[in-house]
């Protein structure tokens, strides 16, 4: 990987568009030559006008020229470096549509308890021996912090979540903390409980999940929902210093992955002060899009607007112009909402009951709003009219028309082009695609649920309702634009996976979960480049490779569009630049 990533590509963000050769607007002869051209291996353009391409030429951070090997070669110049592809195959690089990259600065220090194919645990037991690995590798000592991510009771043997009773004989003085798959609960130990105040007298609050031991009021381990978020927003964390030398690290995640737009999907305020510092400190050299979550604009208007005199949820007038600007790399672009929890977890909210008891046990459940309609309604219409854009966590159909009617309350039309994302958008209803296309609505799926919880989906809702989980193939026909994400730390940053769940929709256990959901691989594409793109107002300058662009591009070593569909899986990044900076590279 080159040494000086930060550094070379501090300020590119700002260039002005290359103006093409051959334009007629006075340019000397020299000023318009390619710093690089890409050739020899197919270029997908990821242009729906022009599929395919035969070279690419950049100049400055932008592309310069796409068409003919022919045409684009006159753009050379004496100082031009061509690039032979070798038959590997050159595209747009991927944006992410919805993920934690704040995960990724911690996850290079918690224990991964998932379940294959990303972790080893697959029963209680194996847990604690990749616990006690863990803590032998980075010596944590009596009464300092264990974290893991990835815990997933679905698929464990034992058919049973664990236990604070697991847990406590193995790690009796230190606080365990494993996070649940859909990074929306957690399971603890007894230090761990004892260290955040919970115990047989703490209520579980309205849209909360505590596990109780059977026969009494004792929390047994898992805590969901509201009542995990006050835990996991005052969770332990490195110092400050600490987590901005991570920064290159959690970076190379997305970039060995041909990501090189990051999502910061739920942003916390002290999570915010950390990314602006590392913005201005300029340790950012992937851009990174920030969605400050709906319940933290109170502690951030105070501290970025102290002199606002206006109510506790309000936001100033001005609230819009924080929002959709780069700045060092760093971008706010909409509000996140969170209306429900997770499907894996049984705590999103639907219309109709699960054909399975809910996670303490309860009949004819389907699940609960995290807060009230009202609520919703009330901060919604807020950020509506400021003019600012809304994304909204919705996995379960009665989470769905919350939005909706929030959003009709609020006079919001197609028309206004507002780009609401409604994330996850897991498990609808087929009239609400006709709302979302009322509305304005754009959907980013997580297709990544048919492979890893396809089963697990089948069970709780029966085959009809599981079968249109992400419902890409209707939407797209509806003439809905979609992106798909991976949720990551949820799933893996994996674009080829989810490539793959969008084409296949194959369950682990190896059963279609909704074949007619199902989309070529060109759809595929696009929800991860020009689709993502259009989502966040960047149809512009990324997605796409067209004159002009930025030059964020990624090579694969075999070409998905032409392999067997399974084989998607084991296509590899070679490289990927950034505005025409390699940002990664893979080792020979």
């Amino acid at each position: 990987m080159p040494i000086d990533r930060r550094n070379v590509l501090l300020g590119a963000a700002a260039l002005t568009p290359i103006v093409l050769l051959g334009t007629g607007c006075g340019e000397k002869e020299g000023d318009v030559n390619a710093d690089k051209i890409f050739k020899g291996g197919p270029i997908v353009t990821m242009n729906d006008a022009a599929r395919s391409a035969e070279a690419v030429a950049v100049r400055s951070g932008r592309i310069l020229a796409v068409g003919s090997e022919a045409e684009v070669m006159q753009t050379k110049g004496a100082g031009t470096e061509v690039v032979d592809l070798g038959g590997h195959t050159l595209l747009p690089s991927f944006l992410d549509a919805h993920g934690h990259f704040m995960n990724a600065l911690q996850i290079v220090q918690w224990a991964n308890v998932s379940s294959p194919p990303v972790g080893p645990v697959t029963s209680i037991a194996d847990i604690i021996p990749v616990l006690k690995e863990h803590v032998a590798r980075l010596g944590i000592k009596p009464g300092e912090w264990i974290i893991g991510y990835g815990y997933d009771p679905t698929v464990l043997s034992d058919g049973r979540e664990a236990t604070r009773d697991d847990l406590d004989p193995h790690f009796p003085d230190n606080p365990v903390l494993l996070i649940h798959v859909s990074n929306h609960g957690a399971l603890l130990n007894s230090k761990a409980f004892a260290e955040v105040g919970m115990d047989e007298t703490t209520e579980t609050p309205p849209g909360g999940v505590i596990l109780r031991k059977e026969g009494s009021n004792e929390p047994a381990g898992l805590v969901m929902e509201t009542a995990f978020l006050p835990i996991f927003a005052n969770m332990p964390q490195p110092s400050e210093e600490e987590l901005l030398d991570t920064f290159d690290e959690a970076q190379q995640i997305y970039a060995g992955a041909g990501v090189t737009t990051a999502q910061e999907g739920a942003t916390h305020a002290k999570d915010l002060r950390l990314l602006r510092k590392a913005a201005d400190e300029g340790r950012l050299y992937l851009d990174v899009v920030s969605l400050p979550l709906i319940f933290e604009i109170p502690a951030m208007v105070k501290e970025y607007a102290p002199d606002f005199r206006g109510g506790p949820t309000e936001l100033p007038d001005e609230a819009a112009s924080a929002f959709g600007t780069y700045r060092n790399r760093l971008k706010l672009q909409g509000v996140k909402f969170i209306v429900d929890g997770s499907p894996q977890g049984k705590t999103a909210f639907w219309s109709e009951p699960l054909l399975t008891p809910g996670p303490a046990g309860e009949e004819n459940w389907r699940g609960a709003p995290l807060f009230p309609p009202e609520t919703v309604d009330k901060a919604a219409k807020e950020v509506f009219d400021k003019g600012i854009q809304v994304f909204s966590h919705c996995n379960g159909d009665a989470a769905i028309d919350m939005l909706i009617d929030a959003a009709r309350k609020a006079g919001v039309e197609a028309g206004d082009d507002r780009r609401t994302v409604i994330v996850h958008s897991q498990f609808m209803r087929p009239e609400q695609l006709d709302d979302y296309v009322e509305l304005g609505f754009s959907p980013s799926f997580f297709t990544m649920h048919a492979f890893f919880w396809g089963t697990v989906h089948t069970e709780n809702l029966g085959k009809e309702r599981a079968d249109y989980l992400s419902p890409m193939a209707s939407a797209v026909k509806k003439g809905l634009r979609c992106s798909n994400h991976s949720d990551f730390s949820v799933t893996p940053m994996d674009p080829m996976r989810m490539i793959w769940t969008a084409v296949a929709r194959k369950a682990r256990e190896g059963q279609v979960i909704g074949k007619d959901e199902r989309v070529d691989v060109w759809q595929a594409l696009k929800a991860l480049t020009i689709d993502a793109a259009w989502q966040i107002f960047e149809e512009d300058r990324k997605g796409t490779l067209e004159p002009g662009k930025l030059a964020d591009l990624v090579i694969l070593d075999k070409n998905p569009l032409t392999v067997d569909t399974d084989d998607i899986l084991d296509i590899a990044v070679i490289e990927t630049m950034k505005e025409g900076e390699t940002v990664y590279e893979r080792s020979a």
